[in-house]
């Protein structure tokens, strides 16, 4: 069985909201995409609305769906939308800290090696202001 993991590429004015891990002890102080786990009979879709209000106090909208399944390892799949608050400011509730990024800061956090490669295609989809 595969694991899936959800994430939110959450654009606000041109910007890219990254958050910062807490834990576990290996993935702490890395930056990824907010999101999580699917729950069992629950769709990608719900799971990251749920998963953005859980960590950030937020509603948000989904988008466009970026690629298409992210290998994270043998036995679990990253798939990220994009999405845009609809109600309430991120606070981090499960993060060390947040960030917003713009197109030309991308880099300027050490991302986790399971998010580079979709923060690489977004960055080639220039879907965020200069």
């Amino acid at each position: 069985m595969v694991l899936v993991v959800v994430g939110a590429a959450i654009i606000q004015d041109g910007r890219l909201l990254s958050a910062q891990r807490a834990e576990p002890p290996h993935m702490a102080g890395g930056w990824e995409l907010p999101g999580g786990k699917v729950d069992p009979g629950e769709s990608d879709e719900d799971a990251l609305v749920r998963e953005c209000h859980e960590e950030l106090a937020v509603k948000v909208r989904l988008g466009r769906r970026i690629g298409d399944d992210w290998r994270l390892s043998d036995r679990a799949v990253l798939r990220v939308w994009t999405a845009r608050i609809v109600e309430g400011e991120p606070r981090a509730l499960e993060h060390l800290a947040l960030r917003w990024l713009s197109q030309d800061e991308l880099y300027d956090v050490p991302w986790l090696p399971g998010d580079l490669p979709v923060i690489n295609a977004l960055a080639h989809l220039h879907l965020l202001g200069n």
